[in-house]
Order: C-alpha cells, then sequence, then structure tokens
C-alpha cells in the first residue's frame, strides 16, 4: 500500500499542476488598457496635426479633416470604453469559473485514486532490483535469470557452458554483440564444433543485417572443415557467395545441397527458394513435394526458440536455475506460436524441447497444432512427420 506522505505529495503535485492549467481561464482580462492605449494614440496625432499646420506641411482645410477623422475615432473609444463598464455585471461568471477550476481540483485526483484501486494494485509491494537479484530466480522475468547468470560468469571466467547457454539468450534478447562475444567465448574455453562455429556464424549474419560478412564465412568455413556436409554453414557459404556477386558459385553449391538432400530433409524448401530466387534450375528434392517454401525475410536467420540443443546446455547451472531458464524458454516460444501458428520451425522446435523436458503429452499436443496450422501444406505435413518418426510419438 503507498504510504501516507507519498499519497500526499502526490496529491499536492496533481493540485499543483491542476492550477497551473485551470487558474490563468479563472480570471477576466479588462480591455481598459488597450482602450486607452488607443486614446493616447489619437491624442499624439491630434499634437502632430498642430505641429504639421503650424510648420506649414499641412493647408488649414487638410489639417481641419485630419482633425476630425481623428476626433471620431477618439470617440469610438471613449463610446466602447462604456460599453465595457457597462458590462462588468457580467463579471458573475468569473465565480463560475473558479468554481469549475475548484471541481476539477477535487475530482481529477479522486477519479483517479479510484480508477488506480479498481483497476491497478495498490496492495502489490515494491520489487527493488537489488531484492529481485537476491530472491529466488522467476522462470518469467528473463532479464533477472540472464543477470544471475552473467554473475556467474564473472566470479567463474572459465565456465565455457554458462556461455554457451547465455549465447543463443543474448541472441533472442536482441544482444547481439553480446551474442557474438559469447560464442567466441564458449570456442575458446571448450573448443571449436561444427555447431559452435555455425552457431557464431549465423549470429554474425544477424548482426550484419543478413550480410555474410568475412568473419561471418570464416566461422561457416570452420564449422565445415570440422564436419564438411554441415547444411547451415552450406546454405550461408553460398549466400555468400551470391551476395559478392558469385552467382554461378552460389547455384552450385546450393544444387548440389539439393541433389544430396536426405529424404525429408527440413532445409530443403529453403534452399531451393534460394534457387528459384537467382533464377536457376530447380532440382527435383526428395520430397513429397516439388513447391518452394517461401524464404523468410532474412533467409536462414529465424531463431524462433530453444532447441533442445539449447535446453541441454543448461546443464551448467542449478537445477533451479535450469528449470526456470528452461521452462521460461519453451513458454515463451508456446505463447507466440499460439498468436502466430504459421511457424512451422518453431512447432518442431517446441516438439523436441517437450521430448527434452520429458513431457511426452505435450510433445504430441504441439506436433497436432502443428498439422492444424499446415493443413493441406505436404511438404510441412512430411516435415512434422519425420519428426514425429524422430521423437518416437507416432501420428
Amino acid at each position: 500500500m503507498i504510504s501516507a506522505p507519498l499519497f500526499a505529495a502526490l496529491a499536492l503535485m496533481t493540485a499543483v499542476a491542476v492550477m497551473a492549467v485551470l487558474w490563468p481561464l479563472s480570471r477576466r482580462r479588462a480591455p481598459r488598457e488597450a482602450r486607452e492605449a488607443d486614446l493616447a494614440v489619437y491624442r499624439d496625432q491630434l499634437a502632430e496635426l498642430d505641429r504639421d499646420l503650424a510648420a506649414g506641411l499641412l493647408s488649414p482645410e487638410q489639417a481641419q479633416a485630419a482633425r476630425v477623422e481623428v476626433s471620431r475615432r477618439m470617440l469610438a473609444a471613449a463610446d466602447q470604453a462604456g460599453l465595457d463598464r457597462a458590462a462588468a455585471p457580467a463579471r458573475s461568471g468569473t465565480g463560475r469559473r473558479r468554481m469549475v477550476a475548484a471541481l476539477a481540483l477535487v475530482a481529477v485526483p479522486v477519479m483517479g485514486a479510484a480508477l488506480y484501486w479498481h483497476l491497478g494494485s495498490p496492495a502489490l509491494p515494491g520489487a527493488p532490483l537489488a531484492e529481485r537479484l537476491a530472491a529466488p530466480a522467476d522462470r518469467t522475468d528473463v532479464a533477472i535469470l540472464v543477470r544471475k547468470v552473467e554473475e556467474h560468469l564473472a566470479a567463474n571466467p572459465t565456465d565455457g557452458q554458462g556461455y554457451e547457454l547465455l549465447a543463443p539468450v543474448y541472441v533472442r534478447m536482441g544482444r547481439l554483440d553480446d551474442a557474438v562475444r559469447a560464442y567466441a567465448q564458449a570456442i575458446r574455453i571448450l573448443g571449436a564444433t561444427a555447431e559452435r562455429q555455425a552457431a557464431l556464424g549465423e549470429t554474425l549474419v544477424l548482426r550484419g543485417d543478413g550480410i555474410v560478412n568475412e568473419d561471418a564465412a570464416r566461422a561457416f568455413k570452420a564449422a565445415l572443415a570440422l564436419e564438411p556436409d554441415m547444411p547451415k554453414a552450406r546454405y550461408f557459404l553460398g549466400l555468400a557467395a551470391e551476395q559478392d556477386g558469385r552467382k554461378a558459385e552460389a547455384v552450385a553449391i546450393w544444387t548440389k545441397m539439393v541433389e544430396e538432400a536426405p529424404p525429408g530433409a527440413p532445409w530443403v524448401g529453403l534452399v531451393r527458394a534460394a534457387l528459384a530466387r537467382a533464377g536457376a534450375p530447380v532440382p527435383e528434392a526428395k520430397l513429397p513435394s516439388l513447391k518452394p517454401a517461401a524464404p523468410p525475410a532474412s533467409p536462414g536467420l529465424a531463431i524462433p526458440g530453444p532447441s533442445a540443443q539449447d535446453v541441454a546446455a543448461a546443464s551448467s547451472l542449478s537445477a533451479d536455475q535450469r528449470s526456470a531458464m528452461v521452462q521460461g524458454m519453451v513458454d515463451r516460444l508456446e505463447q507466440r506460436l499460439k498468436a502466430s501458428p504459421k511457424d512451422l520451425d518453431g512447432w518442431l522446435r517446441l516438439a523436441r524441447a517437450f521430448q527434452v523436458l520429458g513431457e511426452p503429452d505435450k510433445v504430441r499436443g504441439a506436433l497436432d497444432q502443428a498439422r492444424t496450422a499446415f493443413s493441406g501444406d505436404a511438404e510441412a505435413t512430411a516435415r512434422i512427420e519425420a519428426t514425429a518418426k524422430e521423437l518416437g510419438v507416432g501420428g
């Protein structure tokens, strides 16, 4: 509950703000000063006419005509001043305006407090940052979880698994510079693997707004040196060739990928779409449908939630932290998919995450929702069934 001194201070601030707006409106502006200024000007004009007449600048007839005109204006101004004085009783409207201002002064704070009492949470205790950091991790507060892991890494800078866990979370938070550093630290401490090098390269592409720069290409080449058939690294090196103007090389890389793709490979649609974009003949893939999948806005850069590898990497944390981190990521992915169900990769990732968490019913539920969202799409259905078979849950 808000303290009495704070409430009094807020009420006073509200009153001052209301009065600052309403008080000037309650004051009546008298036109007397404007009328007197006009009469003074006219008197100066009459004196100026006399001087011009004496100096011979005006003839007597011209001076008389001008004097009559100025006198007429003076009489009109004097008559208007009389009308203003006659309208003085109408000042009672000022009292009404002040009454409205006083009513607003009281009504605005009262109505605001009532609205907050009805819609807000006046009994909710405060949540200072220091106390939130000291409390057990809340799986819905990703920022606090990340902060705890960062503190752990500051105390244990050689914990490579901690960096590997944190890197994809940084990506999803949009902290791409931090993600690049985390992947680099994980590679330095744990050693290079194809997956780590490819993840580093993909993050560098994200940071470069879809451009496969020299650093990213170097990471993908390192991944291929460790795993020559890695689809992700091959695809991005083809993209680098396309961006460098080496279209024939890009087409050769992607064509070979499609020709060598195993049945049901989930990435074939993306590669076929890249070939179609390059205007190259698309070889027949080992899939039920030849319809190319629509490429995402940044091909190959969608990272729509936690993968099984991300979940497994949480082993570097305590049991509570690991459970909170993983469950929070899975919950957010599930909520996003419910709002935007046309994300096949997201559904498949969600199913794999539930498999890692040991929840087979939720695995089946995620796959069933994917089947519903992509009903009638033969290629998507093939991927869903292949994943179901991989996870051992059947159709």
